[in-house]
């Protein structure tokens, strides 16, 4: 198991939530609802590292790109969060805004493995 390369994220980043919580619906209009599974919130985080050098670039982007070679999943610590956890990356893109920097745009899904 992989750590993410210590490079701080830009602020502007954003994390969404979206729970597993199966519903049945009576006609009546009765509803009842139950959680799914044991882990059933992942998070999904979108960071964005601004204007970092173009070597820092490289470091997320080669990183990024062997865990899309060996499908493994990496150890993250979201700023301001107090403990890590395991995710997935599969989608970024890598933007040259000036020379010798570029900004690197991620999408991060949490994962639980055993």
């Amino acid at each position: 198991m992989a750590t993410f390369p210590s490079i701080e994220a830009s602020y502007g980043l954003s994390k969404s939530s979206k729970p597993s919580i199966r519903q049945t619906k009576f006609g009546d209009g009765y509803q009842a609802r139950i959680s799914f599974g044991m882990n059933q919130n992942p998070k999904t985080w979108s960071p964005v590292w601004k204007n970092v050098t173009e070597a820092q670039s490289d470091t997320i982007e080669t990183f990024l790109d062997q865990r899309a070679s060996d499908a493994d999943s990496f150890t993250w610590t979201p700023p301001n969060e107090a403990s890590s956890s395991e995710y997935i990356c599969l989608k970024w893109s890598k933007k040259m805004d000036y020379p010798g920097y570029a900004t690197i745009t991620a999408t991060f899904q949490e994962v639980f493995e055993p």
